[in-house]
């Protein structure tokens, strides 16, 4: 008897799929929407250009959770691409019908885990802008290790970035601010556009919870850094 080979590597996911119950208008918008601005996972490069039938500069949201703002974001910047990427298809769901109700042409969606669409289907040098705003902070320090913003992973963003392109991290955990801070300090690929901390710029809305962390004297912390020109 041949002896068991061994235990295939599993990594470590920033992310647990704690799918609540879809609504019958977000699995009908799954249904119906998906083939027309839903991306499958492949392990072939995306051609944007094709995609979204243009040349534009395109910005890659991570963790978009209900969508709402980054809807907001593309209606409000008709010149520019957005690509989203959510692991929850409930917000999937909702975000789908958001982009039909508002006739977008410019927002396509990924459900699947943003590391493995980041190696396998964004070729390198293709995004201009990558945001990740509020992130699950894993705040017990024995699961800091599941937090998405670790060195390798900045490495990766930088890989997909073009040059000159812009980092843009948002969080209203003040521990995983000070940790994404030192993350991208230390990353020779990025230089910070601000000194620490940034404030948030007027593209980036304010998310409803948001609105009620800062009625209750809650802190957000902007990151914004830009990928080394070279």
């Amino acid at each position: 008897m041949s002896k068991p080979g061994p235990t295939p590597h599993r990594p470590i996911r920033s992310f647990v799929r704690r799918e609540g119950r879809l609504t019958p208008g977000q699995q009908r918008a799954l249904e119906t929407l998906w083939p027309r601005y839903g991306i499958d996972f492949s392990e072939e490069p995306l051609d944007l250009a094709a995609i979204f039938g243009r040349s534009a500069p395109v910005t890659l949201e991570i963790g978009f959770g209900n969508g709402e703002s980054l809807a907001q974001m593309a209606e409000a910047a008709p010149e520019r691409d957005f690509l989203g990427i959510e692991v929850h298809r409930p917000g999937v769901g909702r975000l789908l019908a958001r982009i039909e109700a508002l006739g977008l042409t410019n927002l396509r969606v990924m459900c699947h885990d943003a590391v493995e669409v980041l190696e396998h289907r964004i070729a390198p040098g293709c995004l201009d802008t990558v945001q990740i705003f509020f992130p699950d902070p894993w705040h017990k320090k024995r699961h800091h290790k599941r937090r998405l913003i670790q060195p390798a992973f900045v490495a990766l963003l930088a890989t997909r970035l073009r040059s000159g392109g812009t980092l843009h991290l948002a969080t209203d955990w003040e521990d995983y601010a000070r940790h994404m801070l030192d993350v991208l300090n230390a990353s020779p690929e990025f230089r910070n556009t601000a000194d620490g901390f940034a404030p948030r710029p007027p593209h980036r809305p304010l998310t409803k919870f948001e609105q009620r962390g800062q009625t209750r004297g809650h802190g957000v912390w902007d990151l914004i850094f830009m990928k080394v020109e070279g």
